[in-house]
């Protein structure tokens, strides 16, 4: 492992796509028309983190569905998202030259995401930003999800780079708390929470709305 490497280690969804809204109607529909959950808006909201076989858990209990039917809902659920995000897909503002300034600094670049390869390569490949990443590290490559650092640890294994040399891009708080598990930085994009939801977290540089706000890559490491 070369100490002298850096890295920035993406989340996906709120982090580098603007698209919480959707997964969250995605969820709404399928768990109150389809599976008969009486949850309002925001419980679904509350209970959208980790794997989706997680959240299905989290609110049926553990042995109401079959792995099967887990994966059928999953998939059904990502549809019905992908259906109506793809209209509105796009990087959040600024990061497409985001990602090419670290590129021309050398950074090492991975998403680590709760989300499945299916949602992932929706993202990366309609938006053509695969060739900026050195890794991906998926629902389905972890045994535990965030706020366990395991996503974000893999990432830097893969990349070869210490994780005291990453930063981590994240929306959420369990996000936030995975990187401070695995020891690295984070920098909080707020398109999905309040600024004052993260006060818990010690690993937090700053805060920004987009990427067009001023951020200096020597202020990062």
């Amino acid at each position: 492992m070369n100490p002298s490497k850096k890295a920035f280690l993406f989340d996906l969804n709120g982090t580098m796509i603007d698209d919480m809204e959707f997964h969250a109607k995605a969820w709404y529909r399928i768990l109150n028309n389809d599976l008969g959950a009486e949850l309002t808006y925001e419980e679904v909201k509350n209970h959208m983190y980790g794997k989706n076989s997680e959240l299905l858990v989290r609110i049926f209990g553990k042995d109401h569905f079959t792995d099967e039917e887990i994966t059928t809902l999953s998939i059904e659920k990502e549809k019905g998202y992908q259906n109506e995000y793809f209209p509105h897909l796009r990087l959040i503002d600024g990061l497409d030259g985001f990602l090419e300034k670290a590129k021309e600094h050398q950074i090492q670049m991975a998403i680590g995401s709760a989300a499945i390869p299916f949602n992932i390569n929706f993202v990366v490949d309609n938006l053509n930003i695969r060739h900026y990443l050195g890794a991906i590290v998926s629902a389905d490559d972890v045994k535990d999800s965030k706020p366990d650092p395991e996503t974000f640890l893999k990432a830097a294994e893969l990349l070869k780079v210490d994780p005291s040399n990453c930063i981590v891009f994240e929306d959420a708080p369990k996000g936030v708390e995975s990187a401070q598990n695995a020891g690295m930085k984070c920098v909080v994009l707020t398109t999905t929470h309040e600024e004052q939801e993260f006060s818990q977290y010690n690993n937090v540089l700053f805060f920004v709305k987009d990427y067009t706000e001023s951020i200096k890559l020597e202020q990062l490491f």
